[in-house]
């Protein structure tokens, strides 16, 4: 299939379920439904994004890849803006992404294939086993699955925790409304983490850039609850922070794979990764508010830092392997 038109009828069906929820009760069964196709929607953006993006590497699949994943984290972090610009109508930040997605449809039928392009071969469903058979692989995806247990929870939350760490300094109206502001903020800074992450691991290695972005975000989880309820200043400067090194290391578990996999399986690699890294999200996102309202957001969010614990071995342990000579150009 042509990644492009396939990029554009998942960003379709995607904008058009998202608008849906517009015509329809907000408790209605309907609406779960309309998120899941969203949600599903993402598997023919995101991994076909990365593969269409790889075709044009050359020696620079970090950066490559790495401007894409920025291009994600800044649209993660816009639904935020638009509720704080929209005020509490949620309908003006369903309209508007719905909105955003439908220009996505139409801006990828202008990108080019570029020529890193294996020759096409009919599906092998049992060439998903490969992401675990493989060590190398199943390494990266160790490391891969470390980093995505903290991400997308800290996303998910985020604008949550600051609201009720500055409830407890401000009014709830001026706590809303900055924890909006600053969680836009520290999750779009992350778009600089991520190309620097790529400009950085294409000139030192992708497995030192990931144990270094995930043993800073892996403290930021231990100090943003020790954090919580102080000077609100010093915690979005924390968060922000947090919101670069969480994402800068995103792209290269991507790009390992990448390099890893054989020409002809890089997509469904990228794809199995992806769908894994996704998966394991359902976990925390929905853990941390049952273990926030248990024992308090310090020991929620330190449960963040568990991930990139496992991640920073796994790449380190990839590092050591012979297979890492495939890695950045032999930089591992």
């Amino acid at each position: 299939l042509d990644p492009r038109r396939y990029f554009a009828g998942a960003a379709l069906a995607a904008a058009g379920a998202n608008a849906a929820i517009l015509i329809v009760s907000p408790d209605s069964a309907a609406t779960p439904l309309l998120r899941f196709v969203t949600g599903m929607c993402m598997a023919g953006i995101y991994p076909v994004g990365m593969k269409l993006a790889a075709t044009w590497a050359k020696g620079d699949l970090g950066l490559v890849v790495g401007i894409l994943v920025g291009a994600l984290t800044v649209g993660s972090a816009s639904p935020h803006l638009f509720n704080a610009v929209g005020g509490i109508d949620w309908r003006f930040t369903l309209a508007l992404t719905s909105l955003a997605a439908l220009a996505a449809a139409g801006l990828i039928l202008l990108a080019g294939i570029g020529p890193n392009t294996a020759p096409r071969r009919p599906f092998e469903p049992a060439a998903v086993l490969a992401a675990w058979r493989s060590p190398a692989l199943r390494l990266a995806n160790i490391g891969y699955l470390g980093h995505m247990w903290e991400l997308y929870a800290m996303w998910a939350w985020l604008a949550v925790f600051l609201q009720a760490s500055f409830a407890l300094s401000m009014d709830a109206a001026d706590a809303a409304l900055w924890a909006k502001l600053a969680t836009f903020a520290a999750i779009a800074a992350g778009a600089a983490g991520c190309i620097g992450g790529g400009l950085v691991a294409d000139r030192v290695g992708r497995t030192r850039l990931t144990a270094g972005a995930m043993a800073v975000s892996g403290a930021c989880c231990l100090l943003a609850g020790l954090l919580y309820g102080s000077e609100p200043l010093w915690l979005v400067a924390l968060c922000i922070v947090w919101g670069v090194a969480i994402v800068g290391d995103s792209a290269q578990f991507s790009a390992s794979v990448a390099e890893l996999s054989p020409p002809h399986l890089v997509g469904t690699m990228l794809t199995v990764q992806t769908c894994a890294g996704f998966l394991l999200t359902l976990v925390t996102i929905h853990l941390m508010p049952v273990l926030a309202g248990a024992a308090g957001w310090p020991l929620a969010l330190a449960t963040l830092a568990l991930g990139p614990a496992v991640g920073i071995w796994a790449m380190l342990a990839l590092r050591r392997r012979p297979e890492a000579a495939r890695i950045a150009g032999g930089k591992g």
